[in-house]
């Protein structure tokens, strides 16, 4: 399932610098499983859905006012062409379903940091399995290369990510998730297109009513796509007639491959590098932003400002712009993006994702682990951002509400605070600096005395 599906993009927070996951049993490559496609704003449909339609947390969904939108929409769906049949096969005797409308209200237990979500992302394991992945469809991921123009150290990458090679495509049944969320209205004009789009699928004989099944928001197959997107870009790989994302590696890949083509691949770069700062670096120009386009700048003029490759060696002499970003703040790795790495946000609106995705593809085809030494810095808990962002409000650099998420809008004021205290200004929140932001809000003086602010300054040096 996209992450943007479960609300965290209703809010500025980007998991930029910090990966939300709930902890129940569900595994980390179902967390991270992608839909290729963004939500559309919540918005109102139709006389149907309406705000009381939205259920209470741990709430049963009201059945009678379901079923009486579940009329509303059969209706609408057999006006634009579904038939009968598939509108028989996918609605009879469906009721919305609790467990679904929990996921999408679920509230993250805690906060995982950069660090902690790569180990499990790009694990030795998934490493291993990706690495034997491509070689075992060596011929196929040659011909998607030669036609699309995406690696297929690339491919495999997403795959691993979105559904540990095609092992967890979800179990809940699509039309009936859909039709709950549709109903639920958070987001209903979104849920209630791709229930459309989902019937279409079906319509169109590309899938069985009774395998038409993915991730509890929607996302189908080994690609895990939205209906919609399925719709514009899954292809048919195999030439068999019908396009089969839950079964066939085949169409899954291709499909893959087509989309990041149409979202524009460039087949002559990579997705970015590791690099090494040098001392009293500038902070600021590291960017902050969920999209990774904040102070693009030349590969020569990154390397003129002392930047080098990871392992000291100089930068090479390619024209292209890069951003640099931080996603453990000074103490943790840099990385140089190019354009690529933008094409993958587009995938999935993540910085962290995105990182992954870039890591892994380098991993699988042979490249060494990062060079940057692992840091142990604790999450942050929901109250800490909170108090952080109330401080940071408090001594006017925040001018937003607190609501406990820790996207762009509060790195760059943290980022001011930072430069302001004569800090680390790298806009990265750790418990250090919680604690000392608690101790100026405490004493109302915004560094809380020049010794404090020293000393945090070469803690976190």
């Amino acid at each position: 399932m996209r992450l943007c599906y479960e609300g965290l993009l209703d809010t500025e927070y980007d998991m930029t610098y910090a990966f939300r996951l709930n902890a129940s049993a569900v595994s980390l490559s179902l967390l991270i499983a992608g839909c290729a496609t963004p939500p559309a704003p919540p918005a109102q449909v139709g006389r149907a859905v309406t705000q009381e339609h939205r259920t209470a947390p741990g709430a049963l969904p009201d059945q009678q006012a379901f079923q009486s939108w579940l009329a509303d929409f059969r209706a609408e769906a057999a006006r634009k062409g579904i038939s009968e049949p598939t509108l028989v096969a996918s609605l009879d005797s469906i009721t919305p379903t609790p467990r679904v409308v929990e996921l999408d209200r679920k509230q993250p237990e805690f906060t995982q940091t950069f660090w902690k979500y790569l180990v499990s992302a790009v694990s030795e394991a998934r490493v291993r399995d990706g690495s034997a992945r491509l070689k075992e469809n060596r011929d196929l991921l040659a011909r998607l290369e030669a036609k699309y123009g995406v690696p297929g150290r690339v491919l495999v990458a997403f795959w691993g990510l979105e559904t540990n090679y095609g092992r967890n495509i979800g179990s809940f049944k699509v039309p009936t998730a859909l039709a709950t969320l549709a109903f639920d209205g958070r987001r209903s004009t979104f849920f209630r297109t791709e229930l459309f789009d989902a019937l279409t699928i079906i319509d169109r004989g590309h899938i069985a009513i009774d395998k038409m099944v993915g991730s509890w928001a929607g996302a189908i197959g080994q690609t895990q796509f939205m209906p919609s997107t399925f719709l514009r870009h899954a292809v048919d790989e195999s030439g068999d007639g019908r396009i089969d994302v839950w079964e066939q590696t085949t169409d899954a890949l291709g499909s893959g491959a087509n989309y990041l083509k149409n979202l524009g691949w460039d087949s002559k770069r990579s997705w970015g590098r590791e690099v090494r700062l040098p001392q009293n670096f500038d902070l600021t120009l590291a960017s902050l932003d969920s999209g990774a386009a904040e102070t693009l700048k030349p590969l020569n003029a990154w390397a003129l400002l002392g930047i080098t490759r990871a392992d000291g060696q100089p930068l090479p002499k390619q024209d292209v712009s890069a951003a640099l970003i931080l996603p453990s703040g000074r103490n943790g790795p840099a990385f140089l993006v190019y354009d690529n790495f933008r094409i993958i946000l587009k995938w999935n609106r993540s910085i962290s994702y995105a990182l992954a995705i870039g890591l892994l593809s380098d991993r699988i085809s042979g490249a060494p682990v990062l060079v940057a030494v692992r840091n142990s810095d604790d999450p942050l808990s929901r109250d800490q951002v909170v108090q952080l962002q109330a401080t940071l409000k408090k001594f006017g650099h925040l001018k937003a509400e607190p609501d406990g998420t820790l996207g762009s809008v509060t790195r760059r004021a943290l980022r001011q605070y930072q430069a302001a205290c004569k800090l680390p200004a790298d806009g990265y929140a750790d418990q250090k600096t919680v604690a000392f932001l608690a101790v100026a809000s405490e004493q109302g003086i915004p560094c809380a005395g020049q010794n404090q602010g020293v000393a945090l300054r070469d803690a976190r040096q």
